[in-house]
């Protein structure tokens, strides 16, 4: 007698507000996404297909920041037909750079961008996925790297837990043998702080980490305030670092003033 054959496992590709750079990131796999499309069902990815299949879903990955009362409904309705939801990129990890919105006053933003303000619905933050609903794992970066994406999505098909390393960018130039650009050059870097997962990308052109891939676990903020001054960076552009991609994940304090990063 023959044992039934398993159902095929389902994945689903969401976004909400980005700009697209971390499902292109999937796309850019190239052959393993060939060899992905025979391993799983691709039930909802409008960035590759218009064809759409309902849920539930084995697994499914999103893409963006909840700004808007319907996508903050929307991410609720993907999590109860998700058996699995993974985060991809710093918007959905960490608000992305719409995150500055969230040390201003959006109205005044408002009056100033649009010629028609009445018209925009927004909420008055940009916020992470997990500010919303439960996230199995969060894969950082600003893209996120590709290697990184077919591991997370390789484990929970495996049904095990994804092999990402929770390290800095600094341990990724000592694997590459590269010369610390801050000790060596003086080049402000936010390697110390920055989660890794680029494999040194800017410090290997001898530049300075823009922190991508957000923070790592208990950052050293303070104590990397007192090398970027070293460097020669005074307290404004100090906090004009921190404010990019990962603005809400590096902020212990306002994205402005940032004066508990400069003590």
């Amino acid at each position: 007698m023959s044992t039934p054959s398993k159902p095929t496992p389902t994945l689903a590709v969401w976004k909400f507000a980005s700009c697209d750079g971390c499902q292109l990131t999937l796309l850019d796999c190239e052959d393993e996404l060939l060899a992905l499309s025979e391993a799983v069902s691709i039930a909802h990815f409008l960035e590759l297909s218009g064809a759409v299949t309902g849920g539930p879903y084995d697994l499914s990955l999103v893409e963006g920041s909840i700004t808007t009362a319907a996508d903050r409904d929307r991410i609720r309705r993907i999590r109860e037909q998700s058996r699995y939801l993974v985060t991809i990129g710093a918007c959905a990890t960490a608000g992305g750079i719409q995150a500055l919105r969230n040390f201003a006053d959006i109205d005044e933003f408002l009056s100033i961008v649009y010629a028609s303000p009445h018209y925009i619905d927004t909420l008055a933050t940009s916020t992470p996925i997990s500010a919303h609903v439960p996230v199995d794992f969060e894969l950082r970066g600003c893209p996120i790297d590709r290697r990184q994406l077919l591991e997370v999505i390789t484990a929970y098909l495996a049904g095990r837990k994804p092999n990402i390393p929770n390290t800095s960018v600094c341990t990724e130039c000592k694997r590459r043998g590269l010369t610390c650009v801050m000790v060596a050059e003086g080049t402000p870097c936010l390697g110390p702080v920055t989660h890794s997962g680029c494999g040194a990308l800017c410090p290997a052109v001898s530049r300075g980490c823009y922190g991508c891939f957000g923070p790592t676990t208990d950052p050293n903020l303070a104590s990397l305030t007192g090398w970027l001054r070293t460097c020669g960076m005074g307290d404004e552009a100090i906090a004009r670092v921190f404010a990019t991609f990962n603005v809400a994940a590096f902020d212990t304090g306002t994205a402005g003033a940032r004066d508990d990063l400069l003590p």
